[in-house]
């Protein structure tokens, strides 16, 4: 590698807006996060998800179309 060229690199200490915080490495020493793996909704299970149904399926609703 060069020298001069690259960043700094540090072991960042990263803070969750839930209150968890973890380390990492990264180019600051410190970083401030809105959603972590503690608080996403994907990672602790409460993720909703929504049937929607393909194309067909609305356009058959939409038109009242019976199979």
């Amino acid at each position: 590698m060069k020298k001069g060229i690259h960043p700094e690199y540090y072991e960042a200490v990263v803070h969750c807006a839930c209150g968890n915080t973890f380390t990492t490495g990264s180019t600051k020493k410190e970083l401030r996060v809105e959603i972590c793996s503690k608080c996403h909704p994907f990672f602790t299970g409460r993720q909703k998800f929504a049937e929607r149904g393909g194309r067909v399926e609305k356009f058959k609703k939409k038109y009242g179309i019976e199979d």
